[in-house]
């Protein structure tokens, strides 16, 4: 092998290799439009699908309003990325390259906005409202729950009440024999204390009697969250089933509200205020006035010990009052389209799956870029006499021996300037 042979070896070398690649794209190019194809009619079928969740009336012009949307999101994809895998690889210059990169990010985004999230409607639409109902089941059984608990504890206020009352009647079984005032019998003393005691009585009668409201209500709300959750779980189409969902929702809505009604702490509250402040005090009937003295010393200690009880009370129903009340909970019906971008967390696989099936062109496309690009290094930079085939010299031999056939035809209309005729001769 020369000198001349050996120097020449890398480029035929590369020139070999980039035939090879050129021979791959010829093949690869006899099938990648129907491919593309293909993946933009899958989008477009997709698409059409999250159309139809998005549209509430059905019949002809709705149906046609959606393969319309679909069809032109088929058509875009297509002609979008046909352009990218045919100008991109071959753009040689930085400045271009970055250009038609940036626009295939604006399209990629622009496909994603009218495509890709319905896409993933279709492919998790129905799993993403039935996230939905389950979520709002959760809400409403911790709201139930919570106005249960907090109406529990005003009910375990009757204990307070009861203790109060227990006090007011021991004390006026002790008036009665003449163990507080002196004064054995019912006076003016007995009757402030019973007074008192028959007040905190019918407060605790009042507090036991909401006892059986408050379980029926707690029952029914969880007898509708049980239909609830079935109906969240149940099969079948899935819009039927939020219609009969709501409807348990706003039954469901009324019993939390019935249960914070049942609270008793607020009744507490304003009765050991009177409690404290309505006395009805009587007159003093003692026979002598060291007796009614004795009664007046009798009835302020009495009352003394009233507005101790009575801030008892109200410090206790304080605490149940202070209590975070049941959260306002209202169910909002979502479309499937809503409810997959809303739950987007929980239905990643659905909308990779959607997203790749718009975006997996721009792949084809950074591989015809890097192909080309090694076309090119291979070629080098060569001369019109390095890269032409035979069959372009065969032409080009045929031109010439035509050409010296038929040498200076002169043209047999020359043009006329100036007023002056100037022959010109054909140049072929």
């Amino acid at each position: 092998m020369t000198k001349d042979d050996q120097a020449h070896a890398p480029e035929r070398e590369g020139a070999r290799y980039a035939r090879e690649l050129r021979g791959h794209l010829t093949w690869l190019d006899s099938f990648t439009g129907v491919a593309l194809g293909v993946l933009a009619a899958a989008s477009g079928i997709y698409t059409y699908l999250g159309v139809r969740s998005l549209l509430d009336e059905t019949g002809a012009w709705t149906t046609f309003a959606a393969l319309s949307y679909s069809l032109a999101v088929s058509v875009g994809i297509f002609v979008f990325w046909s352009f990218m895998m045919r100008l991109l690889p071959a753009m040689r210059s930085a400045a271009s390259r970055i250009g038609l990169l940036l626009s295939m990010a604006l399209g990629s985004v622009a496909i994603v906005a009218m495509s890709s999230w319905l896409n993933a409607a279709a492919l998790a639409g129905a799993a993403a409202v039935e996230q939905h109902l389950a979520h709002t089941v959760q809400a409403y059984q911790t709201a139930l729950e919570r106005a249960h608990s907090k109406t529990i504890a005003g009910q375990a206020l009757e204990r307070d009440v009861a203790r109060a009352r227990e006090t007011f009647q021991d004390l006026s079984a002790q008036e009665d024999e003449g163990n507080l005032s002196g004064l054995a019998g019912r006076g003016a003393v007995f009757r402030v204390l019973t007074q008192k005691s028959a007040e905190l009585e019918g407060l605790e009668q009042q507090i036991a009697e909401q006892e059986e409201a408050v379980e029926a209500a707690f029952q029914q709300g969880n007898a509708v969250l049980s239909r609830m959750r079935a109906l969240s779980v149940e099969p079948g189409a899935v819009e039927g089933r939020s219609v009969r969902f709501a409807e348990e929702a706003v039954r469901l809505s009324g019993l939390i509200a019935e249960l914070r009604q049942l609270n008793v702490a607020p009744l507490v509250a304003r009765a050991a205020s009177d409690l404290r402040d309505s006395v009805v005090l009587p007159d003093l009937d003692a026979g002598s006035a060291e007796g009614r003295a004795n009664q007046q010393s009798t009835i302020e200690s009495v009352l003394v010990l009233l507005a101790d009880r009575a801030t008892t009370l109200e410090a206790a129903a304080a605490e149940v009052q202070a209590l975070p009340d049941a959260q306002e909970i209202e169910y909002t019906p979502l479309s499937a389209a809503d409810a997959v971008i809303r739950y987007a967390g929980n239905f990643v696989p659905s909308w990779a799956g959607a997203i790749a099936i718009d975006l997996l062109p721009a792949v084809l496309v950074f591989v015809l870029m890097v192909t080309h690009a090694a076309i090119r290094q291979g070629q080098g930079v060569r001369t019109i006499e390095d890269t032409m085939t035979v069959a372009e010299m065969r032409a080009a031999l045929d031109a010439a021996r035509a050409f010296d056939m038929h040498p200076h035809t002169p043209d047999p209309t020359p043009p006329e300037e100036d007023g002056k005729t100037r022959h010109v001769r054909a140049v072929d």
